[in-house]
């Protein structure tokens, strides 16, 4: 792969390549990748969605919002760090194409920003929730009438796809295309594969997939734009990862690591003993004792650490990328970056505290029941109104259903599958409260 083509500001719906030396530079054109999703429905639904505490009123957690803020912020510290490095090792790519490093952190930034847009209410239990509602549920009726893969996008329901889905659609009535650049989608396609074969391997591509079949069009136009390598096997749709890809999933896995490890003390959860013992081996090089003693509060001493650690991982993410910036660019890097870190024992160490103390909480759990609930009635009332009416079955009570939907999701689609994905991103862009109060509503009239 090649930079100048994996920097693309082309944007969907382009007849020709963009070039970054002709943007101007007081509002840079990853920059508006940035923008644009910041005032987007999609992105401001964050704010009430689940990121480990669902239907939390506490003010101390974060949430899908907060956490993707956070996780941009590193990821545009990776980006510029890298970008840094990469400018000084092929020149040209400045003084020819007018990249600078700056580009690499807007990049980064934009797609951290979005990397959790397509996740449904309730946290990760959410996508679980919608497609065991096909695998188990009453969804399974329509298994017949689908093609394999198409069954498999929704019986294995996935994020990620449904996030660039919101990105790059311009199919009516989803988000209306956001005109993402092409860079940025690539940066954003963590798992550039179908839902279907299912790879045995070890790769880090291969662990998730990144796009439904309604979008299987448009992600190969992108993937294929970006010089991204094919490793497709028949009809089967599936590239090496954009190089860029690695470092938002870096600012993730540091993020959630260390966040959700700081909420687990906020909320009492987890020890301030542990934050100590734990934190420490990650920031000892670092650390101003005379300063951490003299911080009154335990809010104040682990935000403290957890800085320091964050700007450790970010240093150690960055020597990891560029030390296999080759073997990248060739497709031949099977691994996250974290997972080539030299603080790797030390992270799970904390992750396995966080899996006990926060993530096998019996709130979390409570609430993880809860939101299953929620979205199985949900996709069950509005999947099964939407095709009773396109079958010309529709009760009044259908149809008045029906007019609970936005407009924007009033429209009837011809094809099944088109019809039941139409109902999944639907709920899966609802907030958790918005969830919770169309549940209420619809049991109130049964």
């Amino acid at each position: 792969m090649q930079w100048e083509q994996l920097l693309s500001l082309k944007r969907q719906g382009d007849t020709s390549k963009r070039l970054r030396k002709e943007q101007d530079d007081t509002r840079l054109g990853f920059e508006v990748d940035y923008d644009r999703i910041i005032f987007s429905a999609a992105f401001r639904s964050l704010q009430d969605k689940t990121q480990v505490i669902p239907l939390s009123k506490t003010d101390f957690v974060h949430n899908r919002l907060t956490h993707s803020l956070e996780v941009s912020v590193v990821g545009r510290s990776l980006g510029r760090l890298v970008g840094k490095q990469i400018i000084a090792k092929y020149p040209h790519l400045q003084e020819v194409h007018g990249y600078q490093a700056n580009d690499f952190g807007a990049i980064v930034a934009a797609a951290a920003l979005s990397h959790d847009i397509g996740n449904p209410p309730f946290g990760h239990s959410g996508e679980k929730a919608i497609g065991e509602y096909f695998k188990t549920g009453n969804g399974l009726q329509y298994k017949d009438q689908l093609t394999e893969k198409q069954w498999q996008d929704l019986i294995d329901f996935e994020g990620n796809a449904n996030g660039f889905s919101v990105l790059a659609a311009s199919r009516e009535g989803i988000e209306g295309g956001l005109r993402i650049s092409y860079a940025t989608l690539g940066a954003f396609m963590k798992y550039p594969k179908e839902s279907l074969p299912k790879k045995p391997t070890q790769k880090i591509c291969d662990k998730k997939y990144g796009f439904f079949q309604q979008d299987k069009e448009f992600f190969a136009e992108v993937a294929n734009d970006l010089g991204l390598i094919s490793n497709k096997s028949g009809n089967d749709i599936g590239f090496e990862r954009h190089p860029l890809a690695y470092l938002v999933e870096a600012a993730d896995d540091i993020c959630y690591t260390i966040i959700d490890f700081e909420d687990g003390i906020n909320l009492g959860w987890i020890s301030e003993e542990y934050a100590l013992e734990y934190l420490i081996k990650l920031v000892k090089n670092g650390i101003d004792t005379k300063k951490y003693n003299e911080l009154l509060t335990k809010e104040d001493r682990i935000s403290y650490l957890r800085a320091l650690a964050i700007g450790s991982l970010i240093n150690d993410a960055v020597a990891v990328f560029m030390d296999n910036e080759k073997a990248i660019l060739a497709g031949e890097f099977p691994f996250a970056l974290m997972d080539k870190s030299q603080y790797k024992a030390q992270m799970n160490d904390i992750i396995q505290i966080s899996i006990k103390n926060v993530y096998q909480s019996k709130e979390v759990i409570q609430k993880e029941v809860m939101g299953y609930k929620i979205i199985n009635n949900l996709l069950d009332s509005f999947c099964t109104a939407y095709n009773k009416k396109e079958n010309g079955t529709a009760s009044n009570y259908d149809e008045l259903l029906l007019k609970l939907l936005p407009e924007r999701f009033q429209f009837q689609k011809e094809n099944l599958y088109d019809r039941l994905l139409h109902i999944c991103h639907f709920v899966s862009l609802l907030t958790d409260g918005k969830a919770l109060e169309l549940y209420k509503t619809i049991q109130a009239n049964k």
